[in-house]
């Protein structure tokens, strides 16, 4: 069940990690203001790229050889504020690390102290994909009977280690659905509040690229020979792996009013749906992306006309992209005004499980500034796209104001899964507050610190 008219959700804090330094919501708005882009060559304590390509063609050398990476240590943390025993401090998953850290962020980011979550009806929602460190730590087993690596290592602990460190206690769980499983999982959230499953949700997704096994299996296949993600751009040839993690607080709307939260956006609709066998399995199907697109809209109860803003899914796919401009410009091609097609993935690559996390946090800056952040790069339509010149949409080159009539912005997200997961949602403005200051202090750009000291750790090589 997702969120509906009758019940929208409200988001009310935000926490992220993204490639280019990228901390806070702030920090991932500016990023994309400033059309940065954050492609890199594998970081040597990630596995020997050089190595592992010589191994292969030069080609798919050249394809799996860069991503969009996190700065920093990944195995540098401080187990301790997450109450992790010592046994498991070098075993956890640094995905779950940096899920955690982002969590507690986003708490903050609320203005809720964390003490007052505990032992509360609170979900946690939380979309992975490859279990990169599994790979990575993978051992025989007369080599390390008693290790927990295993325990470490099991997806579950995703969603489950961000519970046990707050003592939350109310649904929690993983999705995954590949591409799409963050978006999921905040659908799924949004359903859960609306049934009264709980009272607070953490909804969000984490990836990092720890080992070379998945990076190299979709090289040949996934991964752009150019280096980039050019989304509806004539270079598109695939995208470009991208690390990151995101988590989004949500309340009832009529909950977070009456707590005085600070509302930052509104959850007005959400669908989830199957390509099922509309064409083969990995191929993106235009007529349930409409399917999908209608439903979130007949949820939110607007007029599709009114939508400023799509946060496409836009890897940068020769299939993808243009299928993805056909659904979108049907649903949301005809309206008040210019509808902007963004792609956060321009900038940070695609995070995959993360993507959709992303653009909703993209597109809640958006509608917080009233502007419009460009994509990073765009110079002239991929030829396969089937331009309608009556259309509205437009890809954004640069900051674009975002004038409307009245005081309601309305923006949609999109996110396709690999093997026919789709998900979308809708979201409005957040209402004007009814006083001048909330009693929550404003986080904003506030960065939580962790000690997190040195770890030893295992190279691929």
């Amino acid at each position: 069940m997702s969120a509906s008219a009758s019940e929208p959700i409200a988001i009310i804090g935000m926490g992220c990690r993204f490639p280019g330094g990228v901390e806070t919501p702030g920090g991932l708005w500016r990023l994309a203001a400033e059309r940065r882009r954050t492609m890199g060559p594998v970081p040597p304590e990630r596995w020997d790229s050089a190595r592992l390509g010589a191994l292969h063609s030069p080609e798919v050398a050249l394809r799996a050889g860069r991503g969009c990476f996190l700065d920093g240590d990944m195995w540098a943390w401080d187990p301790e504020a997450f109450s992790v025993a010592p046994l498991e401090r070098d075993w956890v998953d640094p995905q779950f690390r940096v899920l955690m850290e982002v969590a507690w962020e986003a708490v903050e980011h609320a203005g809720i102290p964390v003490d007052r979550l505990r032992g509360s009806r609170t979900g946690v929602y939380a979309g992975t994909y490859a279990p990169d460190n599994l790979f990575r730590e993978a051992r025989p087993v007369q080599d390390a009977p008693n290790s927990p690596y295993l325990f470490g290592n099991f997806t579950a602990g995703a969603a489950g280690r961000v519970a046990f460190s707050m003592d939350l206690r109310g649904p929690v769980m993983v999705i995954s659905t590949h591409c799409s499983s963050g978006l999921v999982a905040l659908d799924t959230a949004c359903g859960a509040l609306t049934l009264g499953d709980c009272d607070t949700a953490l909804a969000g997704a984490t990836l990092l690229m720890l080992s070379p096994e998945t990076h190299f299996h979709e090289a040949p296949l996934l991964l752009s020979e150019r280096g980039g993600c050019y989304a509806f751009d004539a270079r598109a040839d695939g995208y470009v792996r991208g690390e990151g993690a995101g988590m989004l607080v949500l309340k009832r709307l009529s909950d977070a009013i009456r707590d005085e939260d600070r509302v930052l956006a509104v959850i007005r609709g959400s669908a989830v749906n199957n390509d099922g066998q509309a064409t083969r399995l990995t191929a993106p199907s235009s007529a349930l992306q409409q399917q999908l697109f209608r439903a979130a809209v007949d949820s939110a109860g607007i007029d599709p006309g009114e939508v400023g803003l799509v946060e496409a899914h836009g890897p940068g796919t020769a299939v993808g992209d243009p299928v993805e401009y056909t659904s979108v410009n049907a649903v949301y091609g005809r309206g008040k005004g210019r509808c902007a097609l963004g792609s956060v993935k321009t900038n940070i690559g695609h995070s995959e499980p993360v993507s959709g996390i992303a653009g909703v946090i993209k597109a809640v800056e958006c509608l917080r500034r009233g502007v419009i952040a460009p994509n990073a790069v765009f110079d002239e339509w991929n030829p396969a796209i089937p331009r309608d010149d009556g259309s509205r949409l437009f890809v954004p080159e640069e900051p674009t104001e975002w004038p409307v009539d009245g005081e309601r912005r309305f923006a949609a997200a999109c996110s396709y899964g690999v093997t026919g997961t789709n998900a979308h949602v809708v979201l409005e403005s957040a209402p004007l507050p009814k006083r001048a200051a909330s009693k929550r202090p404003s986080t904003e750009d506030v960065v939580r610190v962790f000690r997190c000291p040195a770890r030893p750790r295992n190279r691929c090589g």
